[in-house]
């Protein structure tokens, strides 16, 4: 099942509000950071909108989470590409759903082991309910409100569509 929302107007939405948040917090060099893979393809998709000059970089937090050994690993995992120094940056750290937390907490636990930055401001296309761990997103596109069992999931990068499953 799809549901309808018009993904292009929510990451121009989400680079408007982004630029708003970098203005008033004087941030003039941020860097974006994706996570693999809808986080990646939002994250480059800001970068051109905001006219960032820094290149993007991509985690694979595959390793890094702390369900690794029950979800397991899927058998293509990439290193991640970090093309800069992480140390006294203003990272964004840009993912497409923000879930349970785990996967924002194992990306922070990967940066931090690549240096430390001045910042970290995180950025989801959509946030949905069932929070774990006490994170929050700074930049939201939209919330979802999904029953139990239902799991959402990010497709793309061209079209991007949100597709929802039961499980």
């Amino acid at each position: 099942m799809k549901r309808e929302f018009d993904l292009d107007n929510l990451v121009d939405e989400l680079a408007v509000n982004l630029r708003r948040a970098l203005d008033a917090d004087e941030i003039l060099h941020p860097t974006l950071v994706g996570i693999r893979t809808g986080g990646v393809w939002i994250a480059q998709r800001l970068r051109t909108l905001l006219q960032v000059a820094e290149p993007l970089g991509e985690l694979n937090i595959a390793f890094y989470r702390d369900d690794f050994s029950r979800i397991g690993v899927h058998p293509t995992v990439e290193p991640s590409n970090l093309p800069f120094e992480v140390d006294n940056r203003d990272l964004i750290l840009v993912d497409d759903i923000l879930y349970t937390g785990r996967t924002i907490r194992a990306a922070m636990n990967e940066i931090f082991d690549y240096g430390r930055p001045r910042s970290i401001r995180l950025v989801v296309l959509f946030e949905r309910t069932g929070r774990e761990l006490p994170i929050q997103a700074d930049i939201v596109g939209a919330h979802l409100k999904l029953k139990p069992r239902e799991h959402a999931k990010l497709t793309g990068p061209d079209p991007l569509a949100l597709e929802i499953h039961r499980k």
